[in-house]
């Protein structure tokens, strides 16, 4: 691929350090020819953005909690000064406290449960909403977020993350309808387990991970990379007709039955 994205911008809200998923996206997108906005949630994670960030050709970083509305708001309106357009918003956080995501299901809290479901699904339609004008003034804009199959089927220790995921892919959905009319297409993109800094806390990931390797259909590991160049290509011309799906990228590894 060379320039598919050449003279469009995206914000990427969700790399954390290099061995993020969206981190990947990012890097995809740069070399695609995007101009790129990263968003980092706290001065804890700050440096580390900032540290990606100068690696991209004229990226910039801007301080978003997506449970801060007035971040939210405050982010597409500084967007809106700099740019005026958005062709891609890419939402990739996701959070669940370690406790309600281990033992049983039946045992999760109510306040976990909000607390999943408020970043991990919720962000999305916040950050959407928010960014709506700017993706319109785009000639047909991308939204895109981070899923995973245990949306459909049980996964040890993923619990209501899983209930988190399974909402956030209605929400795709949902707001595919809503802003089809404006040209703006939302998607998601199914990863495969890959060891990121988030995927730690989900007990046996190294094991899933390997079994990916040895049974899915093409018989390796999912990495960032294939995330990202499926991303770049969502936020693509070429994807042009493409909206409301989840798209796995797992080396084909859901298609198997046992």
């Amino acid at each position: 691929m060379s320039g598919l994205l050449s003279g469009k911008r995206a914000l990427i809200q969700g790399v954390a350090n290099r061995f993020s998923l969206c981190w990947g996206i990012a890097e995809a997108m740069a070399r695609e020819g995007a101009e790129v906005c990263l968003t980092y949630q706290n001065e804890r994670l700050r440096k580390g953005v900032e540290d990606c960030a100068a690696t991209l050709p004229g990226a910039i970083t801007l301080p978003l909690d997506l449970q801060q509305d007035e971040q939210v708001e405050a982010v597409a309106h500084a967007l809106q000064e700099r740019w005026g357009k958005m062709d891609a918003l890419v939402v990739g956080a996701a959070f669940a406290r370690q406790e309600e995501l281990e033992g049983e299901f039946i045992k999760v809290s109510r306040e976990g449960f909000h607390l999943a479901l408020d970043v991990s699904c919720y962000g999305l339609v916040a950050m959407t909403r928010a960014c709506r004008s700017l993706l319109a003034e785009a000639d047909g804009a991308s939204v895109l977020t981070l899923t995973y199959i245990a949306s459909e089927r049980v996964v040890p220790n993923y619990n209501i993350m899983a209930v988190a995921k399974a909402a956030l892919e209605a929400s795709v959905r949902y707001l595919a309808n809503d802003l089809g009319p404006e040209n703006i297409r939302v998607n998601a993109i199914s990863a495969g387990p890959v060891r990121t800094a988030a995927a730690s806390g989900v007990k046996g990931v190294g094991g899933m991970i390997g079994e990916v390797a040895e049974r899915s259909p093409l018989r390796r590991k999912t990495d960032r990379m294939q995330i990202g160049d499926v991303a770049a290509f969502l936020a693509s011309d070429l994807a042009r007709g493409i909206t409301g799906e989840t798209v796995f990228v797992d080396n084909g590894f859901h298609i198997l039955g046992m």
